[in-house]
């Protein structure tokens, strides 16, 4: 039975006729590919099947966002909790096989909660040099009467090789409102005064208070449970992939990854083995090719929350 939704309500969905259409962008891989066979591509079939065919060593960043250690229903798929230990070998049992896609000066980023995030850490250091964590704060989430609300997720970053791995702190830099404007000598210290009003802008630390998830008046929003923000996906891309660089994401969901790396002048490659997901992304992408908009992300930098309207003025 179709969700009734409210007619403000911006999520998008797929029409039997759009479903149809949408097929015929989508891929399947029986055979030994090329990088020209597999880059720009929604695969819609089971990733170990996939691995068997691509090539190795042609992707510059690798975006994973993994099934977390909860039990939860993906358009059919369900995953099911388990114990750590049983969540440990399942991370072994593909992220190995997916490090073997990137090139040697290629980079990880691997997203979590605080649930699974040091089975995450465990395996990723056996395949790669762990150089940082990312800890975000989500917006959304269940009020707790016995627990702390749980607002907060994990992307630890890798690396194949530590002496030499692309990142372009320059391309993720935040502007920032000042609260306490100081000057010297009459002028302003490391801040500007604009005509949306005085910013800064700042180095990214590895803590990001400035990402909103996607909801039902934002017309990213899809109906998958774990959908990650533009913004989010953003960062990463921009930070560690070059600009025609080729981002590979082995579970793709409603297709984020793929989509903000066409936005932003990248390749993509994407595995997705729900076809409701796979189709979602198609559609996503199609839109991407006229809309290039990421929501808090605007004129090449990141804008702090609450600033959409210093934004609009910048347009």
């Amino acid at each position: 039975m179709e969700k009734q939704r409210a007619g403000r309500n911006r999520t998008m969905t797929l029409s039997d006729t759009e479903k149809e259409e949408l097929r015929k962008d989508l891929s399947f891989l029986s055979e030994k590919s090329a990088v020209d066979g597999a880059v720009d591509k929604t695969f819609n079939q089971d990733l170990f099947e996939v691995l068997e065919y691509l090539p190795k060593h042609f992707v510059d960043l690798l975006i994973i966002d993994p099934p977390y250690n909860l039990s939860k229903n993906f358009a059919g798929n369900k995953f099911k909790k388990t114990d750590d230990v049983a969540y440990i070998e399942y991370v072994r049992s593909w992220l190995p096989k997916v490090m073997e896609l990137l090139k040697p000066n290629g980079s990880v980023y691997i997203c979590c909660d605080w649930k699974c995030t040091s089975a995450i850490y465990q395996v990723l250091s056996e395949c790669a040099v762990v150089v940082n964590r990312i800890t975000w704060q989500r917006e959304k989430g269940r009020g707790a009467k016995t627990n702390w609300k749980n607002a907060m997720e994990d992307i630890w970053f890798g690396v194949a090789d530590e002496n030499d791995y692309y990142f372009d702190v320059e391309a993720v830099k935040q502007k920032r409102r000042v609260v306490a404007p100081y000057k010297e000598d009459g002028k302003p210290k490391d801040w500007e005064e604009t005509d949306e009003g005085k910013f800064r802008l700042t180095y990214p630390s590895n803590f990001w208070d400035d990402i909103s998830i996607p909801y039902w008046s934002m017309p990213e929003n899809t109906d998958h449970p774990t959908q990650k923000p533009e913004k989010l996906i953003a960062k990463l891309i921009l930070a560690s992939c070059p600009v025609d660089g080729i981002v590979f994401d082995p579970f793709l969901g409603s297709g984020t990854t793929s989509v903000v790396a066409k936005k932003l002048g990248r390749h993509y490659c994407g595995v997705e083995i729900s076809e409701e997901y796979a189709l979602l992304a198609a559609k996503r992408l199609r839109k991407a090719e006229t809309d290039t908009n990421i929501q808090g992300y605007n004129d090449g930098v990141f804008w702090e929350r609450n600033t959409l309207n210093q934004q609009k003025k910048k347009k």
